[in-house]
């Protein structure tokens, strides 16, 4: 049995400048697991989400999300504003 590739996407968003997310990287297999290593490597939050990935993945780059999307990744991005106030950033 083959093993399916690994999916990866990344989004930015930049409140009071975007009107929605946009997709700024997406890759399956070695391209997905760099865009895994630079988020681990520069501390952005990552969450695992198939179906938002598989979504993701049909858009093109610097494309913003469409609003069928605004609410699943309005819940990632509301749970990783609460994770980092939980942490206590050194100044």
């Amino acid at each position: 049995m083959k093993e399916k590739s690994q999916k990866a996407a990344a989004l930015k968003y930049r409140h009071g400048k975007d009107s929605a997310p946009k997709l700024v990287a997406k890759g399956r297999g070695e391209v997905a697991q760099k865009i895994i290593d630079i988020a681990r490597e520069n501390n952005i939050p990552l969450h695992e989400d198939k179906e938002l990935v598989d979504f993701l993945s049909m858009l093109d780059l610097y494309e913003e999300i469409p609003p069928e999307l605004y609410k699943a990744v309005a819940e990632i991005l509301a749970f990783i504003y609460r994770m980092n106030k939980k942490v206590v950033l050194p100044k």
